[in-house]
């Protein structure tokens, strides 16, 4: 056996004590130059520790677990093809070659010189020269100080959430942050429980402990003529939530058709039977889509529910309070209708009416927006076929309407003309899952198509 040569830990910069925590090689096995043997974990990043020569490992002098410095030996490497010749002679005369081997006898087995190993690179330095690591290790490049002390794997799945892990406490030996951190402080972000942390370096952001890149600054007047407007308090205020929600929560939206050519006819005929009563109610398709959701909620509890402070549990709500989105010449703003169970559609459109004028009076209180289970934003007045309305937390789901049209519908002779009405649900998904919406959105198209059922 050729002597065994000692593969050490290159230079790491200033660090000491760094820990083994991964095997990358076993003895026996054949290793090529600048192969990984062990991963060395700082508490700033994670590298690997390369076999500085091709050869064959005879013993490993580390395990998961070590910790290890500069100079540190990790393997002893029986040296593959030159790396075993004798060294050169003192006086510096070039050595003889070898004689030729004596030809095999016939019918005997190729000796193993009948394959020779390749020659060594002309760079490869010769047995008795001290070997320098095969890759130029920077301190700067390898463990940047801002680099977190987590594996490449919990790095990238803090990437692809969007978390900064600078603001991830560790758990596991030393600090080391674990997948179980990152969910731990994704669940915290979401829930509210974790405060935004401070702005990312470079002047960015934070939402939610969610590090954004800076706003982008734009001198708008070298390109044209502008106008500077301030944003209206109602939107500053509903601006913040908006993108809080959007952030935070996991959207998904379900769209969904439902058939109220029938239901319209209905609301038709109401009104022109209250046209000639004093202070009569004038009926929106909104009323009947807030008793329809009410039934929907009730068949559906998940749906009329909320997640607690640290997101751990859902707090199931036993009351019906439906907001509605009233847009006003100031902005947004979403009024609450209280306890729609124990109302019908002309009590519910009638409190509608008065709400929606105080909203365009600027009177709403904080009383008229609080408290809602579960909102309905109808662009139908307006147009469109579907939107993704924005869910209004603490609230789990939103229902985005859009403008009805006439359509043709195969009854199973004929393409009848009906009026079809887009429907959008959006809802957070660490609450509901996609089958439990389609099931809401099929179940209130299917109210919005016969009210008659939501009486069963």
């Amino acid at each position: 056996m050729a002597d065994l040569k000692e593969a050490r830990v290159p230079d790491i910069g200033d660090y000491e004590g760094v820990p083994v925590i991964e095997l990358l090689v076993a003895v026996g096995d054949t290793v090529s130059q600048d192969q990984g043997l062990v991963t060395l974990e700082s508490d700033k990043a994670t590298m690997e520790v390369p076999a500085p020569f091709a050869g064959v490992v005879r013993e490993l002098k580390v395990k998961v677990g070590d910790e290890l410095s500069e100079g540190s030996v990790v393997a002893l490497i029986e040296p593959a093809g030159e790396e075993s010749a004798a060294p050169a002679p003192a006086d510096g005369k070039t050595a003889s070659a070898p004689a030729p081997a004596p030809a095999p006898a016939a019918g005997s087995a190729p000796a193993s010189e009948s394959k020779p190993e390749p020659p060594a690179p002309p760079t490869q330095p010769s047995a008795g020269e001290p070997k320098s690591p095969p890759v130029a290790f920077d301190a700067d490049e390898l463990l940047p100080d801002k680099v977190p002390y987590a594996s490449p794997a919990v790095r990238l799945y803090a990437r692809e959430l969007g978390v900064d892990l600078s603001k991830v406490a560790g758990s596991a030996r030393g600090g080391r942050i674990t997948r179980e951190d990152v969910q731990k402080f994704v669940k915290g972000v979401m829930s509210g429980e974790l405060a935004a942390g401070a702005a990312a370096a470079g002047g960015g952001q934070a939402l939610g402990g969610l590090s954004l890149l800076p706003w982008p600054k734009v001198d708008f007047a070298k390109f044209g003529e502008i106008e500077t407007r301030p944003l209206s308090r109602i939107k500053k205020i509903s601006g913040a939530n908006l993108a809080r929600n959007w952030a935070m929560i996991p959207h998904v939206t379900q769209h969904e058709d439902a058939d109220i050519t029938e239901l319209e006819a209905l609301r038709v005929t109401l009104n022109k039977e209250n046209e000639k009563a004093k202070n009569g109610v004038k009926l929106t398709m909104l009323a009947f889509l807030m008793k329809a959701s009410v039934a929907a909620l009730q068949k559906y509890p998940e749906f009329n529910a909320s997640l607690d402070a640290g997101g751990e549990n859902l707090v199931l709500k036993k009351y019906f309070h439906i907001g509605f989105a009233a847009d006003t010449p100031n902005g947004l703003v979403v009024p609450v209708v209280r306890d729609c169970d124990q109302k019908g559609v002309m009590q519910i459109a009638k409190e509608m009416g008065e709400l929606a004028a105080k909203a365009r009076d600027g009177k709403l209180g904080p009383a008229d927006m609080s408290g809602g289970c579960f909102s309905i934003s109808s662009l139908g007045g307006i147009g469109g076929t579907a939107f993704t309305p924005i869910v209004n937390a603490p609230e789990v789901a939103i229902l985005g309407v859009s403008k009805s049209s006439i359509k043709p519908v195969w009854d199973g002779k004929a393409f009848q003309p009906r009026l079809i009405l887009p429907l959008s649900l959006s809802y957070d998904h660490r609450v509901i899952d996609g089958a439990a919406a389609a099931r809401f959105a099929a179940y209130l198209a299917t109210l919005l198509g016969d009210l008659r059922r939501g009486l069963l």
